[in-house]
């Protein structure tokens, strides 16, 4: 994925400026900075959601985008493996059931997300965006709500299924950076 030249803002805000990134495959990139300046914009707009203001952006995937927003944002009225079917209808149940298992959540499957703690709602989240499977890994807060085992169980996992893919994590914490093996950018201030 390649941003150049991007500035992106709203009306009486500008978030980016003449902002610029390379994102080669294999690479895991954490997006750090303060709260509002602009980091989960960036995701958005790597993810094809915004739209730069000016300057260019290329290397979305055709097969769309692997991403972990903030919010889990889980189909309340659809189980666990359901949700994952969402983004992999082929899949077979075998192969979801496959994606929860490493993520601790073999047993879940069937379970609606009202059933679920958050730290395990998160989980299934990370495992929707691995049933997508694309070449481009957004994660904003991946961990979020996630006990120290877990985080790194999720991170282990992470890092297993999306290896050759370019890797975009907003990140609050240098373990986390630590944990996805990746290095770190920083938002420029405007």
């Amino acid at each position: 994925m390649e941003l150049s030249h991007i500035t992106f803002g709203y009306p009486g805000r500008m978030l980016l400026r003449d902002f610029s990134l390379s994102l080669p495959p294999g690479k895991t990139i954490a997006v750090i900075g303060p709260s509002g300046c602009g980091k989960t914009t960036l995701l958005r707009l790597m993810a094809g959601l915004e739209m730069p203001l000016s300057g260019s952006l290329t290397g979305i995937p055709p097969e769309g985008v692997s991403m972990v927003f903030q919010e889990n944002r889980l189909v309340p009225s659809l189980t666990v493996l359901e949700n994952l079917a969402l983004v992999s209808p082929r899949s077979s149940r075998k192969a979801l059931l496959a994606l929860l298992d490493p993520l601790g959540l073999a047993e879940e499957g069937d379970c609606c997300p009202a059933a679920l703690s958050g730290g395990m709602a998160r989980r299934v989240a990370i495992a929707r965006a691995a049933a997508l499977g694309s070449s481009l890994l957004l994660l904003d807060e991946p961990f979020t709500g996630l006990d120290p085992e877990n985080r790194e169980r999720a991170a282990a996992f992470l890092r297993e299924r999306f290896a050759g893919a370019a890797v975009a994590a907003v990140l609050h914490h240098r373990e986390e950076t630590e944990l996805l093996g990746a290095r770190s950018i920083t938002i420029p201030p405007l």
